[in-house]
C-alpha cells in the first residue's frame, strides 16, 4: 500500500482571514485518510506564503520524495496548498512524470496520473497562482488609491493609532506627547541619541526586550517625515490626511542637528571645565582647554591654548578673571533696566495693528497653494499621457509636494499665532534683558550659550577675552558707541524725568534703531542733531 506525506499549510501573512487553519486542514486530512484507508507516513506543517519559492518544510518534504526508494503520495486539502508559483507546481508535475509521485489526494479536489488528470492539476496550479497574483495586484491598487487619498495605508507608527472608522491614522494621546517632548529635547543639541533612548524607556517606551530603544531607531523616529504629515513610499512622496504631531520648524531643527552631530563627533570630558570649548587661541587659532593647577596658597583652575599648531607665546589665565570679562562683555550687550518692558509693549501695539496685513498675507498664501494643486495636475496629466519620464515626474511631485506643505504650515501658523515677525524681535528684546541677568550669574553653562549665541569669532589673546558681536546684538554696542551720554542717563539708578519731558521716550523701532529725543538738559546737544529713520 502506498505511503502518504500530510502537508498543512496556511500564509502568516494573512492569518486571520485564512479559510482553513493548519489544525482544521490536520483534522480535516486525518478523517479523510481514515475514510479512504490511507496511510500517513509522516506530517508537514509550514506557515509560509506559498507565492514565492523557497519553502523550507516544502523543500524539505520534496527531498524526502526525491530520495524514497518506493514512490509515494501527497496528501493535502487543495492543490493551492502546495503550489502558487509555477516553480513549485512544476516540480510536482515533474516529479509524476518520473513516478516518484504516484498519487496526490484532495478532499476538494480528484486527481489521478493520467494525461488529463496532469492536465487538470497545472489549471488548478495555475488558477492558485492567478489567485495570489490577482490579489496582490488588488492589495497594490488599494495601497495606492489610500495614498492618492492621503491615507496611511499600513499599521499605524508610533505616536499614531489606526482609526477604524476613517480607515487611516489620528495622533495617540500620550504618544504623540511624547513624540512632541522627544523632538524639543533633541533640537536643542545638548542630548544624544543614547541618552533619548534612556529617556523614552524612563516614560514606558522601549524595545520587546524591555531595554532601551537603540540609537537607529531612536533616528529613525527623529528622521520619519510622517510625523510632519508626509507619506513617502516607494520613494515617492505624498500629502497626508491626518494631523501632524510636530510642526515642520521643530522637524527642520531636528534634522539640522542630526546633521551637524553626524559632522563632530564630542569627546567626554573627565573634568567640569564649563568654558571649554569657547574660545579659541587668538595667536595660533588653538582651542583653549583648562587644567588645575596650584597657586598662591590655594588650587585654581586655569584655561590655556592646546598648542596644537606648534609654538604660542600665550599665557595662562585664570578662571575668576575669565570669568569677569565674560559677565563685562555681557553688560554691554545688555539694556537698561526700563527698557525691556516699554519695548514689548510697544510690540503688543505692533502686533494689534497688523491683523488685517496677516488677513491678506494669508488669503495671498491661499492662492499660491491653489497655484501648486494646479501644477500638481498639469504634471500628473502630462505623466499619464507619456510625455515626461517617471523619474522627472516624481523629482517635481516631490518639489512640489514640498512647497506645498511648506505653504501650508505657513498658513496654519498664520491662523494660529499670527504676526510671527515679532517674534523674533521678541525674542532679541527678551535676550537683551536676560545679558543684564547674567552679567550677575553664576550660572556658567547658560554664560557660556549666551556668549555662543551673541557672539562668533571668539577668541583669548594676551588674557583678554574678545569676539565679534553677531547681528542683532551689534546694533547695541554701535548704538552705545554713539550714543553714550543715552545709555548713561537710562542707567537703572537713575531719577524720574522733569514734568516738562515726561512724555518724550526712547522707542526702539522694528529695524532695531533709535529714535532720538532729549530727556535731560545735558542731552540737549544730541537733540538738535538729525534722527536717524
Amino acid at each position: 500500500m502506498t505511503k502518504y506525506f500530510l502537508y498543512a499549510r496556511k500564509s502568516t501573512e494573512d492569518e486571520e482571514r485564512q479559510v482553513m487553519s493548519i489544525e482544521a486542514q490536520i483534522t480535516e486530512l486525518n478523517e479523510y485518510a481514515k475514510r479512504e484507508n490511507i496511510d500517513i507516513a509522516k506530517t508537514f506543517i509550514e506557515s509560509k506564503s506559498a507565492k514565492k519559492p523557497g519553502r523550507p518544510i516544502f523543500n524539505e518534504m520534496m527531498s524526502v520524495v526525491h530520495a524514497a526508494r518506493e514512490p509515494v503520495g501527497l496528501l493535502a486539502w487543495h492543490p493551492d496548498r502546495l503550489a502558487r508559483n509555477s516553480v513549485d507546481g512544476g516540480q510536482i508535475i515533474y516529479l509524476i512524470d518520473t513516478k516518484k509521485l504516484v498519487s496526490l489526494r484532495f478532499p476538494t479536489f480528484w486527481f489521478e496520473p493520467t494525461p488529463q488528470g496532469l492536465f487538470m492539476l497545472q489549471v488548478a496550479f495555475g488558477q492558485s497562482k492567478y489567485y495570489s497574483d490577482n490579489l496582490s495586484e488588488n492589495v497594490k491598487r488599494g495601497i495606492r488609491q489610500k495614498l492618492r487619498r492621503g491615507e496611511w495605508p499600513t499599521l499605524a507608527p508610533f505616536g499614531y493609532v489606526n482609526n477604524p472608522k476613517t480607515r487611516n491614522i489620528k495622533p495617540d494621546p500620550v504618544k504623540a506627547r511624547i513624540i512632541r517632548k522627544v523632538y524639543e529635547l533633541y533640537s536643542k543639541g545638548n542630548i544624544g541619541l543614547e541618552e533619548l533612548g534612556k529617556r523614552l524607556s524612563f516614560w514606558g517606551v522601549s524595545g520587546k526586550n524591555g531595554r532601551p530603544l537603540c540609537k537607529a531607531v531612536v533616528k529613525k523616529i527623529l528622521s520619519n517625515p510622517v510625523y510632519i504629515g508626509l507619506i513617502v513610499h516607494n520613494g515617492e512622496t505624498f500629502e497626508g490626511t491626518f494631523e501632524p504631531i510636530v510642526s515642520r520648524a521643530a522637524f527642520s531643527a531636528v534634522q539640522k542637528v542630526q546633521e551637524q552631530r553626524s559632522r563632530k563627533f564630542k569627546t567626554r570630558k573627565s573634568h567640569d571645565f564649563p568654558f571649554c570649548g569657547l574660545l579659541k587661541c587668538g595667536e595660533c587659532g588653538g582651542a583653549i582647554t583648562a587644567q588645575w593647577a596650584k597657586g598662591n596658597g590655594g588650587r585654581y583652575c586655569y584655561y590655556r591654548c592646546t598648542k596644537k599648531f606648534g609654538s604660542c607665546r600665550q599665557k595662562y589665565l585664570r578662571e575668576d578673571l575669565l570669568i569677569k570679562q565674560l559677565k563685562e562683555r555681557l553688560e554691554k550687550a545688555a539694556l537698561p533696566s526700563s527698557w525691556p518692558e516699554e519695548m514689548l509693549n510697544m510690540c503688543e501695539a505692533w502686533k494689534e495693528e497688523a491683523s488685517d496685513k496677516q488677513a491678506d498675507l494669508a488669503k495671498r498664501t491661499k492662492q499660491k497653494i491653489k497655484e501648486e494643486n494646479a501644477r500638481l495636475d498639469k504634471l500628473v496629466n502630462a505623466f499619464l499621457d507619456g510625455t515626461i519620464e517617471k523619474d522627472i515626474y516624481l523629482k517635481k511631485k516631490n518639489e512640489i509636494i514640498q512647497r506645498k506643505t511648506d505653504l501650508q504650515e505657513k498658513r496654519s501658523a498664520l491662523r494660529g499665532k499670527g504676526n510671527n515677525w515679532l517674534e523674533p524681535l521678541r525674542d532679541w528684546i527678551t535676550s537683551l534683558k536676560h545679558a543684564q541677568k547674567l552679567a550677575s550669574s553664576n550660572d556658567f553653562i547658560d554664560i557660556k550659550s549666551f556668549a555662543e549665541k551673541i557672539g562668533t569669532n571668539r577668541h583669548l589673546l594676551d588674557k583678554q577675552v574678545g569676539w565679534d558681536w553677531r547681528s542683532p546684538y551689534d546694533k547695541i554696542i554701535l548704538y552705545k558707541q554713539k550714543f553714550p551720554l543715552v545709555f548713561s542717563r537710562y542707567a537703572p539708578a537713575r531719577s524720574a524725568p522733569s514734568p516738562s519731558v515726561s512724555d518724550e521716550r526712547f522707542v526702539m523701532s522694528g529695524r532695531l534703531d533709535l529714535n532720538q529725543r532729549s530727556h535731560a538738559p545735558e542731552a540737549c546737544a544730541l537733540a538738535a542733531r538729525p534722527r536717524p529713520v
